[in-house]
């Protein structure tokens, strides 16, 4: 098996493709701006200086939902860069309104299969750091494969932090943190920041979703590694 660790031969996805449901203004969104803000995925590798224009350090959030985080990181650290892999359409769209309607500059989007994005257009200890914030867990037992934090999957991700980077994790799934805080641990590439779960980071934002969950009485665990 090569260094990365990931078969470049068709893999379990942590997603299912599905229709699902857009807005019209996210369809506009999707017509008029992807040529400037996206990225088309050839299984080659990004040059960032040459997709940001800069030399700043890159953030790769995975799964970025409908962008609300994305974009409010964004704007409050103009001096880094950050590329948001997502796979629905309907987010695609509704990250590309919040950028033009904020005027952002410094976040790119690729709409593909994140693994493979990390194994082909990533290159080793190029990232500055992972956000991965309540990907699916996938709750039956049976799908548990479908997991995105599994150990292939996690040492390619440490391999694509560059050492001092860091990866950020967080779910509500106490069975899924569990075994996220295993998976992180055992990858000798990264080192916990605390002790088991961490406090959320001021920089996170709370999401409508993650407030639902807490009202809810749904705890929300926080994971923080470094790369080694």
């Amino acid at each position: 098996m090569p260094e990365d660790t990931v078969s470049p031969h068709p893999h379990i996805r942590s997603f299912v493709r599905r229709q699902g449901k857009i807005t019209a203004g996210q369809r506009l969104a999707r017509e008029r701006l992807t040529d400037k803000w996206t990225l088309a995925f050839k299984g080659q590798r990004l040059d960032p200086r040459q997709v940001f224009g800069n030399t700043n350090g890159v953030i790769l959030e995975i799964g970025f939902g409908m962008g609300e985080t994305t974009a409010q990181i964004a704007r409050q650290n103009p001096d880094l860069n950050f590329l948001g892999v997502e796979v629905y359409p309907a987010g695609v769209g509704a990250l590309l309104a919040r950028i033009e309607s904020t005027g952002l500059t410094n976040i790119r989007i690729v709409e593909h299969d994140a693994v493979e994005v990390l194994r082909d257009a990533i290159a080793p200890d190029s990232l500055q750091g992972v956000h991965i914030y309540f990907p699916d867990p996938w709750p039956k037992k049976r799908h548990h494969k479908r997991r995105l934090i599994q150990s292939a999957v996690v040492t390619l991700l440490a391999r694509r932090i560059m050492p001092g980077g860091y990866l950020h994790c967080a779910t509500d799934w106490p069975e899924y943190a569990d075994q996220m805080l295993t998976e992180l641990t055992r990858c000798e590439l990264l080192k916990n920041q605390h002790v088991g779960f961490a406090p959320r980071p001021d920089w996170r934002p709370l999401t409508k979703f993650e407030a639902r969950g807490l009202r809810l009485g749904h705890p929300v665990a926080d994971l923080v590694f470094r790369r080694v």
